[in-house]
């Protein structure tokens, strides 16, 4: 049964810090273009779960295709903690980067592959 936890995260510099609870039981390994060359690895949850704690200012945004995701990453170190954007459904949501979570061992994680290359 999936549960969600309150965690931590952040950028590499420390500028956008973030608090989120989130089901990371379960995370999805996209293979879009972008995911692919990051690395990303997703968690998904309602925007009144996300706190972005600093930062703001320190964010700039990137967008490609069907631009309904709003890539956000710290301008000083390069790093994309999270995104927000629609869901398929038409739902906000907020995409976590679960490698940027404080708490958070990568290794242990059950991932869910994606395949974004063929959309």
């Amino acid at each position: 049964m999936p549960e969600a936890r309150k965690h931590t995260g952040g950028c590499h510099c420390g500028k956008v810090r973030y608090e989120v609870t989130a089901d990371i039981g379960q995370v999805v390994s996209c293979n879009c273009s972008i995911c692919q060359k990051r690395g990303f690895l997703w968690a998904f949850t309602d925007p009144q779960q996300f706190k972005l704690l600093s930062g703001e200012d320190e964010l700039a945004e990137y967008q490609f295709y069907r631009k309904v995701l709003h890539h956000r990453f710290c301008k000083t170190c390069g790093v994309q903690a999270f995104a927000r954007g629609k869901a398929p459904s038409g739902k906000e949501m907020v995409a976590i980067n679960v490698r940027c979570l404080d708490d958070v061992d990568v290794g242990a994680l059950t991932l869910a592959p994606f395949d974004g290359k063929s959309l």
